[in-house]
């Protein structure tokens, strides 16, 4: 009988605990939780100016050697460094070292904040291989620095300077984040930071190539800014966003609505700074006050006009661009991921009904004293309305069809893997017969299956723009050409989509290096971002990386991905030698061997997981990618192509 006693306990002390799960921590190790480690120390500094005292923010990347340097620098009051009375420690050293540490869990020093567990630069600290922290009080400058979130020294003055703020310097730990930090995406999101809290200028700048410095900066007086930026080039209406705000001692909302002659709805939704990207009340509160509003005003519309009883929210809210930014004493949230508001903990607080009342109150104000604006915003819900019943209509029997299509055939073409287990499966999306015949042969097929898509991809942003998304999604599921593809993945899309019914895990698009195979990795993007985001949220989506150069040498054979990589292996082999270089023009170029070694292997392969870090990105991406500008859209297909960085891909 195996022994089991005290002895076996394993005590983790301070941080260790984090260093040994940080995922429980930080959420992932992969791309997002990298960044996430960024934006706990700039959420900090926002916090300082929700409270008043900051309206400065700095973000510098840096590198030395292996390590990536983060440095964010704000001018709040300074960390505080005078003795805890029960720790008989620095406040700064116990903030930085002590899980749910923090001023935070009272409303004295922050009424309203988003850090609210205490957890943040602590986690921080624990997972970088050396930290440093300087607090600029009282006209000196307090520091401390950490090695694995262990102090090395005692706080200490190194110096005195006229200023106030707290400085951060990090490097996340190579050991446990494999990958790098990627530029646009911190800026997207800063920017995104900056809309929501206006005269707060954030910038961030990347010195890790000094002959490529990348530097931006951010500053917005209104929160219609944001609105601004998310329908550039679209036709608008009102021409002047519709801006409402409310507040009360314990709650205040800021809201910016916009129709255009999109027909898709965009709307974020923040609590705090956070966005919340499933919603949550104070989403629920809004639609119902957006949908009372434009009935009410419907009532006097149909006084001289053909009558529609009422419109539904989808109505309402088709071609609707919209931010709601919501700032709260004590919001609770689903969970550690903060994607969904459920409300606050302050008795007092009823979130879902401060947003309804607010919205309809507001906003009835408006399109009454704005008739002219009304009359647009009915006009153009009639339009969706009617849309909406066509839709229907056509919609059960093409519903019908594809039911039974997705939940009981298999396509054609499809070469499924023997595997039972989901969890277990691969799914590659190959373009042409050539090159799924390569795949086809050459892949494990015991967890690996591979679909070869012919024909033309729609590009259903262009249709979803043009005709709305339930005209899109019938379309879609009546194409010869994507629905072999739904149906082996098995999930169906929009209203009708099941994660529970996903029969691969991984589902890799395998496209051509060259600008043909970037159009088409585009087409199928979107094509998941649309109508089934679920499956990136949740991780499931990938792209493969072929590489472009096979190079081959005194019988040695280099699989070569960029031009930069091929140049370091020619020096180093030398470039008087006879070297032979193959510049792979497509995969079906290669045969069943080099496509697995190369490309399907998972003990070889290079992918890439595609992630939905930020959302307000993603939106200008796929409108750049797929919307009706194609000169803008052919320019930067050309430009990018080859340069790409799908290591950090995001949509």
């Amino acid at each position: 009988m195996e022994s089991y006693t005290a002895k076996d306990i394993e005590i983790l002390e301070g941080l260790s605990a984090i260093r040994k799960n940080p995922g429980m921590y930080i959420g992932s190790t992969d791309s997002a939780g990298l960044h996430k480690m960024v934006f706990e120390v700039v959420d900090n500094s926002l916090d300082e100016a929700l409270a008043g005292y900051c309206n400065n923010i700095k973000v510098i990347i840096r590198k030395d050697n292996d390590l990536e340097i983060v440095e964010v620098d704000d001018n709040g009051r300074g960390i505080p460094v005078d003795i805890h009375p029960e720790k008989n420690k620095s406040a700064l050293e116990i903030i930085m070292t002590t899980l749910h540490a923090g001023g935070k869990f009272s409303n004295k020093n922050y009424a309203i904040s988003g850090g609210l567990h205490g957890v943040g630069v602590s986690v921080v600290n624990a997972l970088s291989a050396y930290c440093e922290v300087y607090s600029y009080r009282n006209g000196n400058v307090y520091y401390q620095k950490y090695i694995k979130g262990e102090p090395v020294e005692e706080v200490k003055i190194i110096g005195k300077e006229n200023r106030k703020g707290t400085r951060v310097i990090f490097a996340p730990d190579k050991e446990i984040f494999k990958v790098n930090i990627n530029f646009d995406l911190l800026s997207g999101r800063l920017r995104e930071l900056a809309f929501l809290n206006k005269n707060v200028t954030i910038s961030i700048k990347d010195e890790r190539d000094h002959k490529k410095i990348k530097e931006k900066t951010f500053k917005f007086d209104s929160l219609a800014a944001f609105i601004d930026e998310l329908n550039h080039g679209k036709k608008t209406f009102p021409k002047k966003p519709i801006y409402i705000s409310s507040k009360e001692p314990k709650i205040e909302m800021e809201l910016v609505i916009q129709y255009t002659d999109d027909n898709r709805e965009i709307f974020f939704a923040y609590a705090n700074n956070i966005r919340n990207d499933e919603g949550g009340v104070h989403v629920s509160g809004f639609r119902w006050g957006l949908t009372r509003a434009i009935n009410e005003i419907l009532k006097s519309y149909n006084k001289s006009n053909k009558k529609i009883e009422a419109f539904t929210g989808d109505d309402v809210r088709e071609g609707l661009t919209g931010v709601l930014s919501l700032r709260v004493v004590n919001p609770q949230f689903k969970n550690q991921t903060k994607d969904k508001l459920t409300g606050s903990e302050e008795e007092d607080i009823n979130i879902e009904q401060f947003v309804r009342q607010s919205t309809y109150d507001e906003l009835l104000k408006y399109l009454e004293r704005n008739p002219d604006d009304a009359k647009q915003i009915i006009e153009r819900c009639i339009l969706a309305y009617k849309s909406r019943e066509a839709a229907d209509r056509a919609r059960q029997n093409v519903r019908k069809k594809a039911e039974l299509a997705i939940n009981y055939g298999m396509p054609e073409k499809l070469a499924d893997a023997s595997e039972k287990d989901p969890a277990k499966k691969e799914l590659f999306i190959v373009e042409g017969d050539s090159a799924g015949g390569s795949a086809k042969q050459g892949r494990n097929r015991e967890i690996q299956a591979v679909l070869p898509i012919r024909g033309k991809v729609s590009n259903v942003e262009k249709l979803f723009t043009t005709k709305g998304k339930e005209f899109v999604e019938n379309k879609i599921l009546e194409s010869e050409t994507i629905m072999p593809l739904l149906q082996a993945i098995g999930t169906n899309i929009g209203k009708d989509f099941n994660i529970e019914k996903l029969r691969y895990h991984k589902i890799i698009i395998m496209a051509d290096a060259d600008i043909d195979g970037s159009h088409i990795i585009s087409l199928l993007l979107t094509l998941f971002y649309r109508y089934m985001p679920e499956l990136i949220k949740k991780g499931h989506l990938y792209i493969a990386m072929p590489p472009l150069y096979k190079i081959q040498w005194n019988k040695k054979v280099y699989y070569v991905y960029s031009d930069e990589e091929k140049d370091k292996i020619l020096d180093q082999i030398g470039r008087d030698k006879k070297v032979d270089v193959q510049r792979y023009k497509g995969l079906g170029e290669m045969n069943p061997e080099e496509l697995w070694e190369t490309t399907m292997n998972p003990e070889t392969r290079k992918i890439v997981r595609v992630n939905l870090d930020d959302v307000v990105s993603a939106e200008e991406m796929v409108q750049l990618l797929m919307g009706h500008d194609s000169k803008e859209r052919k320019k930067f297909i050309e430009e990018n192509a080859e340069n790409i960085d799908l290591e950090a891909l995001t949509l």
